[in-house]
């Protein structure tokens, strides 16, 4: 039986932190609709009434990984893009920014985290590029590993 899925129209926030290897941190889960599913995916989520992208970054980094930044410590958007893609019950339309901040001595917490979120994510991991190239799982965006080092080669960089 196909179950029509709840249609979802966002604006979305990612955030990549990156360390002093220049690894980014990236979170495991999967969709609760398809358990079996696992993947790896970057920090972040919808912005939220009279947020700005660059807020909801900062926010969604808190949140998710329990990192605090000013929103002005964000570099970028680095990347831009619609995207769609399925997750319990709903059908997602996003339009998404991924930002970047340079983190160090990181102690990363789910203890703020929306419960669903607590039940849907199982761990965390800080990927090179070259680990990103390599990988054998789903990483979420695909191009992840080019984004990395565009942001590692830029003067600027995080």
């Amino acid at each position: 039986m196909d179950v029509t899925k709840i249609p979802l129209r966002r604006f979305t926030a990612r955030v990549l932190p990156i360390d002093e290897q220049g690894r980014v941190l990236l979170l495991h889960g999967f969709d609760p609709a398809q358990p079996e599913r696992r993947f790896w995916f970057t920090i972040g989520g919808a912005r939220e009434d009279g947020e700005t992208l660059r807020d909801a970054a900062a926010r969604e980094l808190f949140e998710e990984v329990g990192i605090r930044a000013a929103a002005e410590a964000l570099t970028g958007p680095h990347a831009e893009g619609l995207i769609e893609f399925e997750w319990g019950e709903y059908r997602f339309v996003q339009d998404q920014a991924l930002f970047a901040i340079r983190v160090s001595d990181v102690v990363v917490s789910f203890d703020h985290m929306e419960q669903a979120e607590k039940d849907t994510t199982t761990a965390y991991r800080w990927w090179s590029a070259e680990e990103l190239d390599s990988a054998e799982e789903d990483v979420h965006p695909e191009d992840l590993a080019a984004i990395l080092r565009k942001i590692l080669a830029a003067p600027d960089a995080t």
